[in-house]
């Protein structure tokens, strides 16, 4: 059997830009696709915790240390600048690569700065709680 797994994860990080002119995807600053392991054109999904809105699109790189988070083309309508969303990558997988397997989670602040990485479920620092 093969099970749909959360593979990387970016935890209230803030969009920086709504582009609704361009061709589509998410533009993420390069450095949290790498903390995230989050590949070049690799499916996502965006939740946004001010709406709920979810989408599905696929991950394209912004330059190193931008800090940008910018959603193009039609989910420009659903999200704006400032507003905070969980970005996740997600891997088929099976129940012997499970057994192994840890997602990484990146962790942000306010301003988008990276504040704590973790690569298991059990040990969340105390800003991953439910606000």
């Amino acid at each position: 059997m093969q099970r749909l797994m959360c593979k990387g994860k970016l935890h209230r990080v803030r969009v920086t830009e709504a582009d609704l002119d361009y061709v589509g995807s998410i533009t993420i600053d390069s450095k949290f696709m790498k903390e995230a392991d989050i590949k070049p054109y690799e499916m996502v999904q965006i939740t946004n915790l001010k709406n709920a809105t979810r989408w599905k699109t696929y991950a394209l790189p912004a330059p190193e240390g931008s800090k940008r988070i910018c959603l193009n083309g039609p989910p420009a309508h659903l999200f704006s600048p400032g507003d905070i969303v969980i970005i996740l990558s997600m891997a088929q997988m099976s129940e012997e690569e499970i057994k192994d397997w840890k997602p990484r989670v990146v962790f942000f602040d306010e301003n988008n700065e990276i504040t704590s990485i973790k690569e298991d479920n059990l040990n969340w620092p105390e800003e991953a709680s439910i606000q």
